[in-house]
């Protein structure tokens, strides 16, 4: 079994490991966004879907057909390394992110995944088929769970022990160099099955052989709608949750890979133990399952849907890792003779590829908000009466039915009322590829207008106060005493007019300060955002200063752009509070210094609730001969909860301005971290700049 273990292990490693490998390649090109790593992941879903399906055709050829078939695939698989993804694949800003993405991943990377992830079926039918014995045959399901296993490694081995010490580019060569590995085992596996007696059913499988078929009836139609059922819905919570923490909880390091390093864990419990039954217990799991699947549904809307980190986090990857392993044992426990193996993985692989699809495509175009992780809590309950009903007997059978009841009506309760808070005093509300927007009203007491509000999944991006007397007044993190705020007043005193560009426009807030003469350019990936601005608020239909928009990645459409001489570069696109770390780097740095004037202020927005960014912005400007400060804000007097705590890193070489008055009374000392280095775009630890 060793040479077949062996070959299963570097492919499954390889499979997950160029998951983050070709991600944080594109990543930069798109925004930074969460968005990007589900429609990865989607891509990948949807390859081994189609590697699964191939693996299931093949068995139709005899052993000599197959090996050959597939070492020449093998072999022309070669052509795609090295797996860089070519510049041309950069977006211009106006085209759907999400099939371009696709596109890429399909030319840069798909050839090879599909290869890598038509191993582990295939290989455990070629293990499966060459015994004679039932009972040794259906060990073939434990190299699934040595796959997942492999798989495990290979992403959790990419933040801890590759992506801190190698650059992309050598990421990218090192794993095509392992992939050459790859292929030579595997072509050696092929070619040893055509020299080992395969079982009858390799030829015919409709005969009866010793792989125990001739007492394994097929698989039913009912059986086929379990898996995919089953797959279908972890594939979807896993998704889901990953989207819910990452971009309403927190994120935060290990949050990206987490919830998949869990996913993966549960296919090695379930598929793994003593002749391939797993270590799965429905009596212990089923009701926990049930119990977790609710407080997941109430966590969605306790504290006003911003549940603190502390209890977030933790509620949310254990009611992952149990729910999938409650789907993933059910799946295990209900897997058909070895015969039928590859057609079973095909059947998982199409659910997961189907929730997949539904979470990261089909959700964004018919929901407004993220309905598709109380969908999910409402199915895991409906699923757990049927598996109580149909598996339990006597009192168990009602305790399962009645908690899993119990739980779809919790889920139901909390997914209303989730649609409630997300609705209530809404007065728009939109969802694309780069998140949910909300505008909500509320009128204060005695006002003649509303206070308006753009939310950004839970983070307020920016609020107006429509009273036709207020409305030209900044707000929230962006007020005269910002550090932004005070870096516009202060260049304004010194010229009648001048040119200042905002990378994130958010409700426009900062063209108030446009003077007539000044120019203001603002920079937004989000088609969506620039319609509210324009249409929904009134900051850049007011401001007397001429406003431009860009629409695609800021540092990408600076790097086409000639010479802007900006007097003030406002950086400030944050998604939730998602950190863009590719506007971060001394390679953005460079980009926005080739837009300055010589005594220009780049202002950088390092308000967040988990990260230190202000030594971030510090080493790459020290590094770089730039002069810097920390201003931080805290409005006194607002009574309408119109201005927000804000902390700014203004970034210059014109010692003159950080020494005035204004932005010396409210600068404050960055702390040191230990060992941080200049963040750059193959180098970063968000680990060091956690609070």
């Amino acid at each position: 079994m060793l040479i077949y273990a062996l070959t299963v292990l570097v492919s499954s490693f390889l499979l997950f490991l160029v998951q983050p490998i070709i991600a944080k390649q594109i990543v930069p090109w798109f925004g930074g966004s969460a968005a990007v790593w589900t429609t990865c992941l989607t891509f990948f879903q949807l390859t081994l879907l189609a590697g699964y399906a191939y693996s299931d055709w093949v068995q139709r050829f005899r052993p000599k057909a197959q090996s050959i078939l597939h070492a020449l695939l093998l072999v022309i698989s070669l052509a795609a390394l090295p797996i860089l993804a070519g510049t041309h694949w950069k977006p211009l800003g106006e085209e759907d992110p999400l099939f371009r993405i696709l596109g890429l991943l399909t030319v840069t990377i798909g050839l090879p995944y599909f290869m890598l992830s038509t191993t582990g079926p295939l290989i455990q039918s070629w293990f499966a088929r060459e015994q004679n014995d039932p009972v040794v045959a259906q060990r073939a399901y434990r190299l699934f769970a040595l796959s997942n296993f492999g798989s495990l490694l290979g992403l959790l081995a990419y933040p801890f022990a590759i992506e801190a010490w190698v650059t992309t580019a050598t990421q990218a060569w090192v794993w095509s160099g392992f992939y050459v590995v790859f292929v030579v085992l595997t072509v050696g596996v092929a070619f040893r099955c055509l020299k080992t007696r395969f079982s009858l059913s390799a030829v015919d499988p409709s005969a009866e052989t010793a792989l125990g078929s001739e007492t394994a009836a097929a698989p039913r139609l009912f059986d086929y709608m379990l898996w995919f059922v089953l797959a279908s819905l972890a594939t979807m919570l896993l998704l889901a949750v990953s989207s819910h923490v990452t971009q309403n909880i927190a994120s935060i390091p290990f949050l990206w890979v987490l919830p998949l390093s869990l996913y993966l864990l549960t296919f090695v419990v379930a598929f793994e133990g003593r002749q391939g039954r797993g270590w799965y217990i429905r009596e212990t799991m089923l009701l926990p399952a049930m119990v977790l699947a609710g407080f997941m549904a109430w966590g969605l809307v306790t504290d006003d849907g911003i549940l603190a980190i502390d209890y977030a986090i933790p509620l949310y990857l254990l009611g992952l890792f149990v729910v999938c392993l409650f789907c993933h044992g059910e799946l295990a426990q209900s897997k058909p003779q070895a015969r039928f193996l590859t057609r079973f993985y095909f059947v998982v692989a199409l659910g997961g590829a189907a929730g997949g699809l539904f979470v990261s495509m089909l959700a964004p175009r018919i929901f407004p908000f993220y309905w598709e992780l109380p969908l999910a809590l409402v199915a895991v309950g409906l699923i757990g009466c049927w598996v109580g009903y149909k598996n339990g007997f006597g009192p168990v059978r009602f305790v399962f039915v009645l908690g899993s009841l119990a739980s779809v009506l919790v889920s139901v309760h909390f997914g209303r009322a989730y649609y409630t808070d997300a609705s209530f005093d809404s007065v728009y509300a939109s969802r694309n590829f780069y998140g949910t927007l909300r505008i909500k009203e509320r009128r204060y007491s005695g006002a003649d207008e509303p206070v308006r509000r753009l939310v950004h999944g839970v983070i307020l991006h920016g609020l107006q106060d429509m009273n036709p007397d207020r409305r030209r007044s900044a707000t929230t993190y962006y007020g005269p005493s910002s550090g932004v705020g005070l870096a516009i007043l202060e260049k304004a005193k010194k010229s009648p007019s001048i040119r200042v560009g905002v990378i994130g426009l958010g409700v426009g807030t900062l063209a108030v300060y446009g003077r007539s003469g000044d120019y203001y350019r603002m920079y937004e990936i989000n088609p969506e955002v620039i319609s509210v601005a324009q249409n929904e608020f009134t900051y850049v239909k007011d401001s007397a200063a001429n406003v431009s928009f860009a629409l695609g990645d800021a540092r990408l459409v600076l790097e086409r752009e000639k010479n802007n001489q900006f007097d003030v570069l406002v950086i400030d696109a944050f998604s939730s509070d998602s950190i863009p770390i590719h506007l971060m780097t001394r390679e953005a740095l460079a980009v926005y210094a080739s837009h300055l004037k010589p005594d220009g202020v780049i202002a950088f927005h390092v308000t967040n609730r988990y990260l230190n960014l202000a030594p971030v912005v510090q080493a790459i400007a020290l590094e770089s001969g730039y002069d810097l400060a920390l201003v931080s804000d805290e409005p006194t007097g607002d009574t309408h909860g119109l201005m927000a705590l804000s902390d700014w890193v203004l970034v210059t070489k014109d010692r003159t301005f950080l020494a005035a008055r204004s932005i010396v009374a409210q600068q404050l000392q960055i702390e040191r971290i230990e060992n941080l280095k200049p963040w750059s775009d193959d180098f970063n630890n968000l680990f060091q700049v956690l609070k």
